[in-house]
């Protein structure tokens, strides 16, 4: 899908906030895309950007294999920010100077300017920013002036206006940097001449016509979860297609409670699409049998998936697409933002754990999205609160929330267990304030008394984060009397649990799922 306007084009230095610079240019109206450092000049100019913004990133410009893009870039005529590691490569690059700095600077910092016009523009004159950076600038680039400074770093915000370059050694992306989202905004309004075209109506209209085009009159089948995403791409499908789109919902054994009869009432019953379902739970069962590995699980489980598709899609007679509810995220953490520096996180079933061979082609209509702008999508096509604001749920289900061994006995009482916690989640009140909540049955036993009688059992860890988009996280402060309630419940009411421990972990340092 080709958004109407120009896009801005992060490109990826390693930063652990490159995701998060693309975010705030979209909540700017703006389309915005991630690619790494050295994607050829050629592919760049393809894309006609209205700006590029470097991203920051772990490395020093003096580092042996330090990261660099191609010179020509800055030749590209389009305007280009670059964000600490990124201004600090203006200034080594263009003729400038970069040292190790005397006084390092990392958190809380005060940027003074008095840039009226340009990028800082309608910015406090002294505004709290956040630095994280050891290098800085100790001589500019010839036709660079500075337009802020803080304590510790003279060349704070700098500035080329003839050739529409400029950088800031502080991150706008974060909250710690309260106008950083203005500061973004007047880059690509002001500075870049964008339009705020990307909203999500405009979207669903440039997403339907897509998918038309990419269709044509042949048939798609989609993989409906009941989650958010799956179910936003199968409106959108069917508001595109109608009956040429076959939904099919498949029970792997490893779903949440009561999910089976959720989906069918909604998407059957309510919207009347065509939904088939097909009870696979032996077979899931059967090729996790001894897998351990959360990747092997992953891996399995996405083939399967694509096996039972095509023989579904067979049975149905001839179908020549596969819907999935593929995200931005999903595809950033599973191939790396397209090659770029970041590693590999984890395979997610929708991308990294496909077979190589396929006889159905994919289509993924929100493969650019973040979860946020999905919801927002689903607000707009109809769905309903119970689909559109559901917590994510993995593809691979509760085989990546059962930790080690997956067998019936252990999916029967981890269901339990999650159950118990959602549903007193929300009797808190607490469900729409925490992005997602889990629990994961743990591969050790404890001993536990229970009926005055010693007991040998499994353990639990429940898991609620907070967060914008799954990139970062923090673990969700619940009132201590809620988690109380929870652990005795399932203690009391979950057979083969003796003990309930909480996940304090954010993210980074751990994942958001354990597996």
């Amino acid at each position: 899908m080709q958004p109407a306007g120009r896009p801005i084009i992060v490109l990826d230095f390693g930063a652990q906030y490159s995701k998060l610079i693309a975010r705030r240019v979209r909540e700017s109206g703006v389309f915005s895309l991630i690619l790494p450092y050295n994607t050829p000049l050629e592919n760049l100019r393809a894309l006609n950007p209205a700006g590029i913004i470097f991203s920051g990133g772990p490395s020093s410009v003096h580092a042996p294999g330090a990261p660099l893009p191609d010179p020509e870039v800055f030749g590209l005529g389009v305007p280009v920010l670059g964000i600490c590691y990124g201004v600090q490569l203006f200034a080594h690059m263009l003729g400038g100077k970069v040292e190790r700095s005397d006084r390092r600077e990392y958190g809380i910092a005060h940027l003074e300017h008095s840039d009226s016009d340009g990028l800082l523009y309608q910015i406090d004159s002294r505004t709290q920013v956040w630095m994280s950076h050891g290098d800085a600038i100790s001589s500019m680039p010839p036709g660079f002036v500075t337009i802020g400074k803080t304590e510790n770093c003279p060349h704070a915000a700098i500035a080329n206006p003839s050739l529409n370059l400029y950088g800031v050694q502080f991150h706008p992306e974060v909250v710690h940097t309260p106008q950083g989202s203005k500061i973004l905004s007047n880059f690509v309004h002001r500075i870049c001449g964008c339009a705020s075209d990307w909203t999500m109506g405009s979207f669903i209209e440039r997403s339907i016509a897509d998918i038309r085009a990419t269709v044509a009159e042949k048939r798609v089948l989609c993989g409906l979860s009941g989650g958010v995403d799956s179910s936003v791409a199968a409106m959108l499908i069917h508001k595109a297609i109608g009956d040429r789109l076959a939904c099919v919902f498949v029970n792997n054994g490893l779903l949440r409670k009561g999910e089976h009869e959720l989906v069918q009432k909604v998407f059957r019953g309510h919207f009347h699409l065509d939904l088939h379902y097909v009870d696979a739970e032996d077979r899931f069962l059967t090729v996790l049998s001894g897998v351990r590995d959360p990747e092997d699980k992953r891996k399995k489980i996405g083939a399967l998936f694509i096996e039972v598709f095509e023989e579904e899609a067979k049975r149905l007679g001839h179908v020549d697409f596969l819907a999935q509810g593929t995200l931005y995220p999903d595809v950033i953490e599973s191939v790396s933002a397209t090659g770029g520096p970041s590693c590999t996180i984890k395979s997610h079933h929708n991308v990294g754990g496909l077979p190589d061979i396929m006889n159905l082609a994919l289509i993924e209509p929100l493969r650019e999205l973040f979860k946020d702008e999905v919801r927002a999508v689903g607000k707009e096509l109809g769905l309903p609160d119970e689909i559109v604001w559901r917590h994510p749920f993995p593809g691979p289900g509760l085989g990546v929330r059962c930790i080690g061994a997956v067998t019936k006995e252990r999916l029967d009482t981890l269901r339990e267990a999650d159950a118990i916690f959602i549903e007193e989640i929300k009797r808190a009140g607490l469900y729409g304030d925490i992005w997602q909540a889990l629990v994961c049955l743990l591969p050790v036993r404890s001993v536990g008394v229970q009926g005055d009688e010693r007991t040998y059992e499994e353990v639990c860890a429940l898991r609620a984060v907070t967060s914008q988009d799954a990139m970062t996280a923090d673990w969700f402060r619940f009132p201590p009397d809620v988690l109380q309630r929870v652990s005795n419940r399932i203690c009391n009411e979950v057979k083969h649990i003796n003990r309930v421990l909480y996940d304090v972990t954010s993210k980074p340092p751990g994942t958001i799922e354990w597996e």
